[in-house]
């Protein structure tokens, strides 16, 4: 693949996010984002229709502020992604509509990507080229998944993903549980850096015996979760003081215990030596550290983003269509419609 100087412009709205981003030859010149999280607090979770508004109020200021802080005009873009899928319709029909717009006005092609992939393509703009091969692990509030990865843009296998609850939607609920804010993934993050991981033992959902056997590449969260619930339940019953931050930290363990075992084991499976990890959960201080340390001693390279490219961003979009472009891929018709469900192994939506 030869060097790529074109300008992609990378649009990423599918939850509460807006996201706006600039690409050329894999250099980030510009990612901005705007979010309405701060309005779900007291819902405890994203309401579809207001993220819509948002994003239609949003977009444009976010826009602006992405081409001036990279010093470039509309009529510098060379190409236009935008998020397709998966995520939330009202969200995403905002950002494919303007990628449409903005693409059918420049005359420039454009690309419906996936936004899971994205949360990998995102690593190159920080770490290089990825290897011939590799696997990747995208883990965020709505999504848990192990990919074997040879192309970021044509050759994406889906080894096995969450058969319930995923990760981070594993933290919000038991944030909740232990009474803190929305979103619980930071709140129970921080309070587990203040307990011992070894004081309670949750269980790991489909590490040992048959479950292991039949769902090798698959994680489960929702036993975790209620284990959880029945602990906390058992304390009150019994008028016991209710250990928070050891609650939070053996949680965080179980979950990073399950998570990167069976990402380094995928690994080994697959004769890869290159764990790329990508999503909002993988800003996770368990999870960053658990990885490097079974990484390292099964020798095994892990590439995780800074914690500003692990949430909804427009640089990951950005990234993989850049990635597109750089790979000859044949843009997206423009009579596209959203897929709040596309399949991980569909990069490009046509």
């Amino acid at each position: 693949m030869d060097s790529v100087n074109e300008l992609v412009l990378g649009i990423e709205t599918s939850c509460d996010e807006t996201g706006v981003a600039l690409v050329r030859n894999g250099e980030l010149l510009a990612d901005v984002t705007a979010t309405s999280m701060d309005e779900y607090a007291r819902y405890g979770g994203i309401i579809p229709e207001i993220a819509s508004r948002a994003h239609l109020e949003s977009f444009v200021p976010t826009l602006d502020a992405a081409l001036e802080k990279a010093g470039v005009t509309l009529e510098d873009v060379d190409a236009v992604a935008a998020t397709a899928g998966p995520g939330l319709v009202g969200p995403l029909t905002v950002g494919v509509s303007a990628a449409k717009a903005l693409a059918l006005a420049l005359g420039k092609p454009f690309y419906g990507v996936n936004h899971i992939i994205g949360h990998i393509a995102v690593d190159e703009l920080v770490h290089g080229n990825f290897p011939e091969k590799f696997v990747g692990l995208v883990v965020s509030g709505g999504h848990s998944h192990l990919l074997l990865i040879k192309n970021i843009v044509s050759d994406v296998v889906e080894l096995g993903g969450t058969l319930d609850d995923a990760a981070g939607e594993a933290f919000d609920k038991v944030g909740r549980l232990l009474g803190l804010p929305y979103p619980g993934g930071p709140h129970v993050d921080r309070l587990s850096q203040q307990g011992d991981p070894k004081a309670i033992r949750f269980p790991r959902g489909l590490t040992s015996g048959k479950n292991q056997a039949l769902h090798q590449y698959d994680y489960s969260f929702s036993g975790l979760k209620t284990a959880v619930a029945r602990h906390i339940e058992g304390l009150e019953q019994r008028g016991e003081e209710i250990p928070k931050a050891d609650i939070a930290a053996g949680f965080s363990e179980a979950v990073a215990d399950a998570l990167v075992g069976k990402a380094i084991r995928a690994c080994e499976l697959n004769d890869c030596d290159t764990l790329v990890v990508g999503g909002g959960f993988s800003a996770n201080s368990r999870l960053r550290t658990l990885a490097e340390e079974l990484a390292g001693k099964a020798g095994i390279t892990v590439r995780i983003p800074p914690i500003r490219y692990c949430t909804d961003n427009g640089a990951m979009i950005a990234a993989l269509g850049w990635e597109m472009v750089r790979n000859g891929v044949e843009p997206s018709p423009l009579n596209i419609t959203v897929d709040t469900g596309l399949e991980r192994e569909v990069t490009i939506l046509r």
